[in-house]
């Protein structure tokens, strides 16, 4: 069934390859799930970004705990196991993880927190910045894409994000005993505009259909898996669908540890999130909107 999730070549789609749309168009109103090849994200950066993560949760935990992210809401630094925990669960997932966001100045508001430095680990932040900046020039061209497929100009949700209270996660799943507990991320929608994935290659992301069975996504080693967050199915009145998706052991494969980097793309927390296609929507603040989401996950 992974073939429900289509991957597609981002240069064909740019190009208007009119296959490749007809392939995304379907997916964003199905189940909001694609994965893109050819998307101009260097390897050699991925692969430095992956090296920093595993030394930094190879760490002890008394040293990754000083970097803890308790006062930011889960924002910024370092969160333990345990602690997120999906809307509706009472058993919390299985990872720990770490945020970092945008090099801030006076130009940014005042909401969004500004990173922590890790001494531990050379070239942490240097490393995760480059990142960060890569993600989101790939996020806002598949925006772009998105605009253009919603009937509104190009560059529409381009000012929301310019200055976006967007985020980077570097996750750790460590191994499970499956038999008790296989869920490494329980299911979930992801709270922002549209989330991007790399190292979804290692398996165990699943998304869920409409019938209620669950899709293994199987990505090339080299693409981005990019779905819809509930800012976006929001903002366009379900036109794209933000679908529930998790992360599981295989239990009938040896658990290891598992590791992964989303990108979540969100607007600036002073952007009204009302309807692209009702002007008389009053709409929500998006900095509103993330707030009581943080408070149903256990972050706040």
């Amino acid at each position: 069934m992974s073939n429900l999730i289509p991957e597609l070549s981002f240069k064909d789609i740019e190009r208007g390859d009119s296959s490749s749309i007809s392939l995304l168009k379907d997916a964003l109103e199905n189940h909001g799930f694609f994965s893109i090849t050819q998307h101009g994200l260097s390897q050699e950066l991925i692969d430095k970004c992956y090296k920093s993560s595993k030394e930094f949760f190879d760490l002890d935990y008394e040293i990754k705990n000083t970097y803890s992210s308790v006062g930011s809401k889960g924002a910024r630094g370092y969160t333990p196991k345990g602690i997120e925990t999906a809307v509706g669960e009472k058993i919390a997932d299985q990872k720990e993880f770490w945020h970092h966001g945008p090099v801030t100045d006076d130009s940014y508001d005042q909401k969004i927190p500004e990173n922590l430095s890790i001494a531990h680990i050379k070239d942490f932040n240097t490393n995760f910045d480059d990142l960060y900046n890569e993600l989101h020039k790939i996020g806002v061209r598949i925006l772009s894409i998105l605009s253009l497929s919603l009937g509104l100009d190009q560059s529409y949700f381009f000012p929301w994000v310019e200055k976006g209270n967007s985020l980077l996660r570097s996750i750790h799943y460590p191994p499970v005993d499956s038999n008790l507990n296989p869920h490494r991320a329980r299911a979930h929608e992801d709270i922002n505009l549209i989330t991007l994935l790399i190292g979804a290659a290692e398996g165990g992301l699943e998304v869920k259909s409409k019938d209620g069975s669950w899709i293994k996504v199987a990505p090339s080693s080299e693409a981005i898996v990019c779905n819809i967050g509930d800012m976006m199915q929001l903002v366009t009145d379900h036109k794209l669908k933000s679908t529930t998706h998790r992360v599981i052991q295989d239990t009938n494969a040896e658990s290891k540890s598992r590791y992964s980097i989303p990108f979540f793309l969100h607007p600036a927390p002073s952007v009204n999130l009302k309807s692209v296609f009702r002007d008389n929507d009053k709409g929500i603040l998006a900095d509103d909107f993330l707030n009581k989401r943080l408070k149903e996950i256990k972050l706040y």
